[in-house]
């Protein structure tokens, strides 16, 4: 089984979409995560009673982000998936955040996709298409999921498709970097 990190993302910054791989599935407690040595996923942890995954989430495969992983994804879509699903995404905004651990921050942005087969969300092409409500929703999820793992977890800002193709492209440098 090829390594699914290495994967190509199949990037189309003029229509701002790439592929995803799902580790946890929209409602799922368990919090997966892909390990490149077995080629399998593996429980990375568990929310606790009352707390679950608001959407898919997984990350754009050939990239890294700032917290040296591939850079992580929220999907948007009717149902959910499985774990390790390769899904096509419309990549909508980004999620700007420091992330503190130990003392020692890093950056570690989440992407906000829309599923491309989505009825539901398919409207959505710009982060500020997405309500309010849900929006402060899934901040907060992310907070209050990094408070439980012993993390800090700080939104610096908000951004639009453009902004996150620019996270994309970014993680797609580093991982290029890492591999020489």
């Amino acid at each position: 089984m090829p390594d699914l990190t290495t994967l190509s993302n199949d990037l189309d910054a003029d229509h701002a979409t790439c592929r995803a791989i799902i580790e946890t599935p929209k409602g799922s407690r368990n919090k997966f995560s892909y390990d490149p040595d077995t080629g399998l996923f593996k429980l990375g942890g568990l929310l606790p009673e009352g707390m679950q995954f608001p959407f898919d989430f997984g990350f754009v495969p050939s990239t890294l982000g700032g917290d040296g992983d591939p850079v992580d994804i929220l999907v948007l879509m009717d149902e959910p998936t499985h774990v390790g699903c390769l899904v096509e995404v419309r990549v909508v905004g980004v999620i700007a955040a420091e992330q503190t651990e130990r003392g020692k921050k890093t950056k570690n942005d989440r992407l906000l996709g829309v599923a491309v087969h989505s009825y539901q969300h398919e409207q959505i092409a710009s982060i500020d298409e997405i309500s309010k409500t849900l929006l402060s929703q899934l901040e907060e999820f992310f907070v209050s999921y990094n408070r439980q793992r012993g993390k800090a977890f700080k939104i610096t800002a908000t951004r639009g498709p453009k902004k996150a193709i620019a996270v994309v492209k970014a993680g797609m440098r580093a991982y290029q970097a890492e591999k020489q």
